[in-house]
Parts: C-alpha cells; structure tokens; sequence
C-alpha cells in the first residue's frame, strides 16, 4: 500500500500545495495513475459543484479563469470524459509526469509506489509568439 502526493506545477514556476490518495497497490501504471487522479479530482468536484473546476485538464465547455476552469452552465463532470482528454493531454505533451525525479514517459510503464511518493505534473505552457 502507498500514500502518493499529487503536486502540480507550471513551467513558468507556479507550484500547487499538493493533494494526497491512498493506493492500495504497490505498483501502478501511469495511465491507471492519471486516471484515479482525475477520477478522485471529478469526484470532489461533483460533489460540492464550486464556481470554479480546478483539476488536471479543462472539462470542455468551460473557460480558463485565474485558479481553474469556470463551467458555462453548472453541471456535473463526467470522469470518463475527464480522464481521456487527461489522456489526451499526456499523450500530446500537454504535461509532463514526475515520479520522485524521474520522468516518466508512457502510459503503460508502470511505477512503483512506496509509503510516500510524490507525483508531479507539469503543465506545459506554450510560449507567447510560439
């Protein structure tokens, strides 16, 4: 069993505080990690429906505001959705994913999960004039 620590940050230096998920599991591919993440992230949003959707990728239907994603019409997230367009993003190099200081590269490659590990995901911002 592992405790893993989702921490996000941007390359223009921003860093979150971080966020916890016990994982039964000692190890765990990288797909079936994103997808309990986003699954975890949906789940909480879903149930208290805040203003503001701040999660891994953008739902669609919604605009980037200055900690999230704001829905157009309050609605609940569908995790599968959620979780393919996390996918996606990964996928397309729309973030980078850290085990430790290792980055891993494929979704099927699978890590190892101690008592505590921290997982980052780093959002890829695209440069201005790029």
């Amino acid at each position: 069993m592992g405790f893993v620590t989702f921490v996000d940050e941007t390359t223009s230096g921003g860093r979150s505080d971080g966020w916890g998920l016990d994982i039964a599991e000692e190890r765990l591919s990288v797909r079936e990690l994103i997808r309990r993440r986003v699954v975890q992230e949906v789940a909480e949003y879903n149930a208290r429906t805040p203003e503001v959707f701040q999660g891994l990728v953008q739902p669609e239907d919604t605009e980037r505001v200055l900690n999230g994603y704001a829905l157009r019409t309050p609605r609940r997230i569908d995790p599968e959705k959620q979780t393919a367009l996390a996918l996606k993003a990964f996928a397309g190099n729309g973030f980078l994913v850290l085990v430790g200081d290792r980055q891993v590269t494929e979704l099927d490659e699978e890590i190892e999960l101690g008592l505590s590990t921290e997982v980052t995901f780093l959002k890829l911002v695209a440069l201005v004039g790029g």
